[in-house]
């Protein structure tokens, strides 16, 4: 597995044979709930982390500084029924630089359409081969999903397997009623993400993922110049499959886990390199624009 060989290289540690590859933090927000069942959402959000990060995902191995670093904040917004929550979930996730002590954002993305069942003492469980219960179904989409995001940044199309094991858990929730897992919603909602993922018609922009980590910000403390002359190679090659594709959720993805690194690579640039970042950047994503413009301060 080429994400611990790397890993290995950075940090020049003995393997040692763990299977959880999630380092999860997770944050039950009732906020805007009005609710007294204060001991049942911090049951909530321990066993949520639990499952997380003691479910075994992959068959590869790793040791506690290879676990990804991920972050779960559940904003619990309504409580339709007893025991049905409606929520929305900000996941964040990151891996480290070569070099460095900075960790660089993968996966930032907001999830409107959480809606689950939550029960005392419920024990949360992955059933592989069919739908057990929609948080089960949400919690391992995401893991998945932050999996495969980050194998993708170590290897060449490293994910797949990762994809297809979500795009799986996304076909047994397709008739479950819930929202977010059909192509019908949102043009970024799961199926989309998943969708997008595992479409040879974004391949570009899986490529660019992994060029951008390892021939880009891997290399960047050791020589910025030529890191930023291939990430901006690589902004060109998705604005490529943008200006086919514009608004997808994959670039969307992408984008919003960068937008502020990518500023701050390119403000050290020379004013022809920002401009070219900027003017591809803001064709990419126009909401980000305000961001962007930082590099031509």
């Amino acid at each position: 597995m080429l994400r611990v060989f790397v890993l290995f290289l950075l940090y020049t540690t003995p393997l040692i044979s763990l299977s959880q590859e999630l380092n999860s933090k997770v944050l039950v927000n009732t906020d805007k709930l009005q609710s007294s069942e204060k001991l049942l959402f911090e049951e909530m959000q321990t066993n949520i982390e639990q499952f997380l990060n003691s479910q075994i995902w992959t068959n590869d191995k790793f040791n506690s500084q290879e676990k990804i670093n991920c972050n779960f904040i559940i904003n619990i917004i309504n409580q339709p029924s007893s025991n049905q929550y409606e929520a929305t979930v900000q996941i964040v996730s990151s891996r480290p630089i070569y070099n460095s002590s900075y960790e660089t954002i993968l996966l930032n993305h907001g999830d409107r359409e959480w809606i689950f069942e939550y029960f005392p003492s419920q024990t949360i469980e992955f059933v592989e081969n069919g739908f057990n219960d929609n948080l089960t179904s949400l919690l391992s989409f995401y893991a998945y999903l932050i999996i495969g995001i980050d194998y993708d940044s170590f290897q060449e199309k490293g994910g797949e397997e990762n994809f297809k094991a979500a795009w799986k858990i996304l076909n047994q929730s397709q008739n479950s009623g819930y929202k977010g897992w059909d192509q019908f919603g949102s043009r970024k909602n799961r199926y989309w993400i998943c969708e997008n993922f595992l479409n040879p018609e974004f391949e570009k922009v899986r490529k660019a993922i992994y060029n951008y980590h390892i021939k880009g910000m891997d290399n960047f403390y050791s020589n910025p110049e030529e890191s930023r002359s291939t990430i901006l190679n690589e902004m060109n090659s998705l604005n490529s499959v943008n200006k086919k594709n514009f608004n997808s959720a994959i670039l969307s993805i992408f984008i919003d886990a960068k937008a502020n690194e990518l500023t701050n690579v390119f403000k050290g640039g020379n004013l022809t390199e920002r401009r070219q970042a900027f003017n591809i950047l803001s064709e990419i994503s126009p909401s980000n624009i305000d961001i962007f413009n930082k590099m031509l301060e």
